[in-house]
């Protein structure tokens, strides 16, 4: 058996070359006060989290969105493998695994004592059951990651074998998303209300509308997190949040949604602000399978008439950075396409003229998000300033957004972060996905990356962003920053959010 480091430059040069860019950027694993893993033992200790999306449910299978994994991933649910702050691959419930000279299958060791919250030990059983599971009953889109797994099996309580229709290089990075989550075969009847999981926190208490309570378990296998119990406090009201931290409601700001008061916290000692990047693009999505901007020009026009730089700076206080893709800088294929729809508002008239659908309304339904209302306005005037004809109206999110857009597709433009990790696949490679873009190219390009060699990924992935940017697929405003503001010592918070996870179980307080 390989140790773990060479495993992963044979399976994971995604990760180790995303590692060395955050790297460069800040130092790989760091945290906002140099370290702090608040695993000091059993403590008394409570943390209050204010964030601003809210999950309709709890069951991670049937339900899209980031607010799920946020509050759950590696504190209820854990997985084989995880990323770290770094971006990562590390072992969790696997110690450790190999990959077969024909990259097609993986054989993974599991930890002896983890039992889930049931108090049902976990097992190979339990490994096998769980990615079966993704491809038989989950419903939302990311199932699809685990299409390519043809075999899985268990081999003994703590060895599982899971074969690969091809050689993936993306697909032991999906494990360390929501698709990698570990169920109990006898655990899955209930997951809206009660999700049962390996990990050190169970879900104490939901008072719907306003907060999610976590509580530290007896009998967690690992190392014990610091707090005995962390509450998400959910705030519609931007304002209200920061004004929860000033009052000492809360300990931590996880979600910023007012940049242009992070002044009043920076200049204020009893406070640490911290400030990094996230996997978040803020997306203009546009509707590609019907209505006006099924047509290539008039999505090329809305494009050349968003002025990006002076969008940031009027709905974001010019936090966050602009990308022009579906690519953060932290993964390996970013590239800058900013200069592909530089702002030019006569060749916006121009192009819309010629689409020949000047005299179209569009429809702009925004989710009730602060980034989203707060740019929905500046898009709208300046598409307006451009001759389009535009409506704006709000959706209660996370409901009705995810009913009207994201299932129904009833809308022409809408304003959503995407925060999941490499995300250009789930969003444009499916046409079946709520912006129905459909390009057999693109797809091609895609399968391409992913089952040649890891140059071919890099390669591949970037031709294919630059193939959605020219064919204007949507229009990628900014990324989102990671601001967070916290009481001073609250320690382990992290620079850069690169997963899913809203991760507890690091932090600590000195």
């Amino acid at each position: 058996m390989r140790d773990h480091k060479q495993l992963t430059r044979h399976t994971g040069v995604v990760a180790a070359t995303l590692a060395s860019l955050l790297l460069a950027a800040c130092s790989a694993g760091s945290t906002a006060d140099g370290g702090g893993s608040g695993k000091s033992g059993k403590t008394d200790d409570a943390l209050k989290i204010g964030l601003n999306a809210e999950p309709a449910n709890l069951d991670i299978t049937k339900t899209a969105g980031a607010a799920i994994p946020q509050a759950l991933l590696y504190n209820v649910y854990e997985n084989l493998v995880k990323v770290d702050q770094s971006g990562k691959i590390q072992p969790q419930l696997a110690k450790s695994w190999s990959l077969s000279k024909d990259r097609k299958t993986y054989t993974f060791q599991l930890v002896k004592d983890a039992k889930f919250s049931s108090g049902a030990p976990f097992t190979a059983e339990d490994a096998k059951f769980s990615i079966e599971h993704v491809k038989s009953d989950w419903t939302i889109a990311q199932k699809a990651q685990m299409d390519v797994v043809d075999t899985v099996q268990a081999v003994s309580p703590t060895e599982l074998k899971v074969t690969l229709k091809e050689p993936s290089n993306d697909w032991l990075y999906r494990m360390t998303t929501r698709v990698g989550v570990m169920f109990s075969r006898t655990g899955v009847s209930k997951l809206a209300t009660e999700p049962v999981g390996t990990g050190p926190y169970v879900v104490k208490k939901w008072n719907r509308g306003d907060s999610i309570t976590l509580a530290r378990r007896d009998g967690y296998w690992g190392s014990e997190p610091h707090f005995a119990s962390v509450t998400l406090k959910y705030f519609k009201d931007p304002t209200a949040m920061n004004n929860a931290l000033l009052t000492g409601t809360i300990n931590v700001i996880g979600t910023m949604q007012t940049p242009d008061s992070l002044d009043r916290f920076t200049n204020n000692p009893t406070y640490k602000v911290i400030e990094g990047t996230t996997n978040g693009e803020v997306v203009l999505s546009l509707n590609n399978g019907s209505g006006p901007l099924k047509n290539l020009k008039a999505r090329q026009a809305v494009r050349y008439a968003i002025d990006h730089k002076a969008l940031l700076d009027t709905c974001w206080a010019g936090r966050g950075k602009l990308i022009g893709s579906m690519v953060p800088p932290t993964d390996p294929w970013y590239q800058d396409l900013t200069n592909q729809y530089p702002y030019d508002r006569d060749k916006a008239k121009k192009l819309l003229k010629e689409s020949g659908e000047a005299g179209s309304t569009l429809r702009l339904r925004i989710p009730t998000l602060p980034y989203a209302t707060a740019c929905g306005t500046v898009v709208k005037s300046q598409l307006e300033q451009a001759g389009f004809k535009v409506t704006l109206d709000q959706l209660e999110f996370p409901a009705a957004w995810l009913s009207t857009v994201f299932k129904n597709a009833d809308y022409d433009m809408s304003i959503i972060s995407h925060l999941e990790p490499r995300d250009m696949q789930t969003v444009f490679g499916d046409k079946s996905y709520y912006t129905h873009y459909d390009n057999a190219e693109f797809r091609a390009l895609l399968k391409k990356a992913d089952r040649g060699t890891q140059e071919e990924q890099v390669t591949a992935m970037r031709e294919a962003a630059r193939l959605l940017s020219k064919d204007a697929a949507a229009d990628w405003l900014f990324l989102l920053p990671n601001l967070m503001v916290a009481d001073k010592n609250i320690t382990g918070l992290p620079v850069d959010n690169v997963s899913e996870s809203l991760d507890l179980t690091g932090l600590g307080r000195s």
